[in-house]
């Protein structure tokens, strides 16, 4: 029988997602990812799945791929100016494998429950299969893995096969182990130790599902936001990748990375938020462009959340802090939660917190994920950061005043308002600080621990560029002794030196001490 090149549905969809977004205005060539792919074709390791936040190009990935393995799409003609055209591999694969792309959340949104989802996609795969193949002799025409397995015995093409949204059953029927179960019984038996499978690409927001002895998916190898491993550079958009934009659409590079920089892989360093990139220079303006697709209520139910040690993680990184976690315990789900290390891994693989792999720690990644914490601390039960927050700008005020007793006074309150963060020893004391200046970030660059040579300063505000004419601000922090020992330290160590080399003109030295049995703040200010 000579092979039909019509396309289905969701047998061998062609290109047309790929050329709208070849068409865009901006599009960044990720086609990289597949020559990983066709390395782990037809191996022990064609099971892949990738795990990335909302806006992080899972679909756009999925329907690269999808083109390019199509046996119905031209793609060494398609790709030939993409970046997997000079890899190794690119024409033995290009086109060559009925591909099988679904969707899951579209058949969950049309479903009532498990089963009828389950019986949609099987329907709507067998329709597509039987059309493109309708002369051969099946065993049974209602048994999807077993036609599938006819389809292979007569024509000896394997095939690929594309989940996108793998994960919307484990986020939108959080509560439901059964039906969960059900349909990781349902990928084990469509992909497990079939021969007609060359390569399966999983993509979602969450990693495969954990349910201890049950591991219906044990075969996959997974890339999340915990570690991308080999696929880090695929991930986001790369340093360079935002400069060039930036030069293209006239846009400050520094204010870019500033909104939209910060969530670190190991392989790569920095990677950027593609969707905010994007939408950034197109509308050319750097504003918050997270809330277009997901309201702060996403954050704000995790962060309540009752688990010992939360709020004091949660306060540590909005001041710019860093947390040590233990994500081995995460289930994989958004409701199995034992402790704050299982919901902080959860912000992780939603892409509200940055996670530091070699360390193993978390951090809020820019501007515009801090903003969603601002909102989703301030209307909640979060009074005292609403407080701390909006008595920020007082506090700078008072700082750029030279009132000594106002910023005393502003950082006790502060420290009641945060306590939280227990104060037991200056790197806690810091944290407290960042908050309490918290509006200063619009016009500096906040530096904890800045290195100057003869030591670190403890908190350091350095203006902006398009803020050049502020003061930049140094904060020596001390326990138990008099502010003015805090100054003198601040001078004795040449800290304003190394401001000056940064080509700050005027500096404000702040000393804040607190005397830990009279629980009172002290302040000294000095311009120089």
């Amino acid at each position: 029988m000579e092979d039909t090149e019509a396309m289905g549905i969701y047998l061998n969809p062609g290109a047309k997602k790929l050329q709208k977004a070849l068409n865009s205005e901006i599009y960044i060539d990720k086609s990289g990812i597949i020559g990983y792919l066709n390395r782990v074709v037809d191996t022990e390791q064609c099971f892949v799945c990738v795990s990335r936040p909302r806006r992080f190009g899972k679909s756009m990935a999925a329907n690269l791929i999808s083109a390019y393995y199509d046996r119905t799409v031209d793609a060494k003609y398609l790709f030939q100016n993409m970046k997997i055209a000079s890899e190794p591999g690119f024409t033995r694969y290009a086109g060559q494998y009925d591909v099988i792309k679904l969707n899951m959340q579209e058949f969950l949104s049309n479903s009532r429950d498990m089963g009828e989802m389950l019986a949609l996609i099987r329907k709507s795969l067998l329709w597509d299969l039987l059309e493109a193949y309708p002369d051969f002799r099946y065993f049974d025409q209602t048994n999807l893995s077993r036609t599938l397995m006819d389809i292979y015995r007569n024509t000896q093409r394997q095939v690929v096969i594309i989940i996108d949204e793998w994960d919307c059953v484990f986020r939108e029927e959080k509560n439901h182990k059964q039906e969960q179960e059900a349909y990781l019984d349902f990928l084990r038996d469509l992909l497990k130790d079939k021969e007609y499978v060359a390569l399966t690409y999983m993509t979602g927001i969450l990693p495969i599902k954990k349910y201890g002895t049950h591991s219906a998916l044990n075969m996959f190898s997974e890339f999340s936001m915990l570690d991308q491993g080999a696929l880090a550079e695929y991930t986001g958009f790369s340093e360079d990748e935002v400069k060039g934009l930036c030069q293209r659409y006239d846009m400050d590079f520094v204010q870019a990375k500033e909104w939209y920089d910060g969530y670190y892989l190991e392989e790569c360093g920095d990677i950027y938020s593609p969707r905010s990139v994007v939408q950034s220079m197109l509308m050319h303006k750097f504003n918050n462009y997270w809330n277009q697709t997901e309201t702060f209520e996403a954050l704000r139910l995790y962060i309540d959340m009752n688990f010992d040690g939360l709020r004091d993680a949660i306060l540590t990184v909005m001041a710019g802090g860093r947390v040590e976690i233990d994500s081995r315990s995460f289930s994989n789900d958004m409701t199995t939660f034992h402790s704050a290390d299982d919901v902080l891994t959860l912000l992780v693989h939603l892409g509200y917190l940055g996670y530091d792999f070699p360390h193993k720690e978390i951090f809020i990644p820019n501007k515009e994920i801090m903003d969603e914490f601002v909102t989703a601390t301030t209307r909640s039960e979060w009074g005292e950061v609403l407080r701390s927050i909006k008595k920020s700008k007082e506090l700078l005020q008072a700082t750029l005043e030279g009132n000594e007793a106002a910023v005393a006074g502003g950082i006790a309150a502060a420290h009641l308002e945060t306590s939280h963060i227990q104060y037991n020893d200056e790197n806690a004391l810091s944290y407290t600080i960042s908050l309490a200046y918290y509006a200063a970030r619009e016009c500096y660059q906040m530096i904890r621990e800045l290195p100057t040579g003869k030591g670190f300063a403890d908190v350091v505000f350095v203006p902006k560029a398009r803020y050049a004419d502020k003061p930049a601000i140094i904060v020596e922090l001390k326990w138990n002794v008099d502010a003015d020992t805090a100054i003198e330290q601040i001078k004795r160590n040449d800290y304003p030196q190394a401001l000056q080399d940064w080509g700050s003109r005027a500096i404000i030295l702040v000393g804040i001490t607190y005397d830990k049995k009279s629980k009172e703040h002290w302040c000294k200010i000095e311009n120089i």
